[in-house]
């Protein structure tokens, strides 16, 4: 078993989940050197937690006070039902000690509000993400500075709109900050195309192509000139991984809870059927 303070509680919906699968295995072989351990589980779906929890080899405990005696840090996933991220943050939060949640974060912006307030109420330090806040687009978007990008194009697919749309706006987001203005949307169904707005003048692009084999990439483009970046892939879970493992050692959430705002705010702008007509503010 891992060290006291070291030791990382999952709760999901149904831990049978490509998110806790690969979060589970990164902890013990990437990252084993650091010394963190996944001590403990709980589901809402108690059979599919039991089982997921005898496979890999990791404590189920039957009560939330079993499991907070048996952690230091939760893992909020439910990677695919966003919509249960604020009733699984009820059971945990109290608790205040520091928690991630999954992406995508909250169903919509007034949800998203609500799960930091209720992160305020217990004091509890939280950090979410998206896996593509972690790759070589933000490690180039540091090189030649955030301030000189002028416009960004990103591209990115998944089973739906509403569960895979968060990874290019995430792109986009965390190279560009949180000061977006205003969004207009074309193209309802398998295809859509986001324009953003930002501050002095800066915009990007934000492709979602649904049901097809669209591999995650970006543009950045300076005064300078447009460099093409295709997401190195193999490498963002790991990475947000780590990153989770520093906010849990230092305490201190490592994102700009503006940016996380700001992403649930333009994906909820996507779906307003005005987006359709012309440019809404964000």
């Amino acid at each position: 078993m891992a060290r006291t303070g070291r030791r990382i509680g999952f709760v999901d919906y149904r831990l049978d989940n490509y998110h806790a699968d690969v979060f589970l295995k990164i902890l013990r072989k990437d990252l084993k050197k650091r010394g963190f351990e996944v001590a403990g589980c709980i589901a809402l779906d108690e059979a599919n937690g039991r089982a997921w929890a005898r496979k890999k080899r990791v404590p189920y405990w039957d009560s939330l006070g079993r499991l907070n005696d048996a952690v230091d840090y939760y893992m909020v996933l439910a990677p695919s039902n966003p919509e249960l991220h604020l009733p699984l943050c009820r059971m945990v939060f109290p608790f205040g000690k520091p928690a991630y949640v999954d992406k995508t974060f909250a169903p919509d912006l007034k949800t998203a509000r609500k799960i930091f307030a209720l992160a305020g109420r217990y004091g509890t330090k939280i950090q979410t993400t998206s896996a593509l806040r972690y790759t070589n687009v933000q490690e180039y978007v540091r090189k030649v500075g955030r301030e000189d990008v002028c416009h960004m194009a990103a591209w990115g697919g998944g089973r739906s709109f509403g569960e895979y749309a968060i990874h290019p706006v995430e792109l986009v987001v965390s190279c560009m900050g949180a000061q977006a203005t205003r969004l207009m949307r074309r193209g309802a169904g398998a295809q859509s195309q986001l324009l953003i707005d930002f501050s002095r003048g800066r915009t990007a692009v934000v492709n979602v192509y649904v049901g097809a084999d669209t591999p995650f990439a970006a543009s950045v483009t300076t005064d300078a000139g447009t460099r093409y970046l295709k997401v190195k892939d193999s490498q963002c879970f790991r990475d947000t991984a780590a990153a989770i493992l520093d906010f849990f050692a230092s305490g201190r959430p490592g994102i700009d809870r503006r940016e996380t705002l700001m992403i649930r705010r333009i994906l909820d702008a996507a779906q307003d059927p005005r987006a359709l007509k012309g440019f809404v503010r964000l």
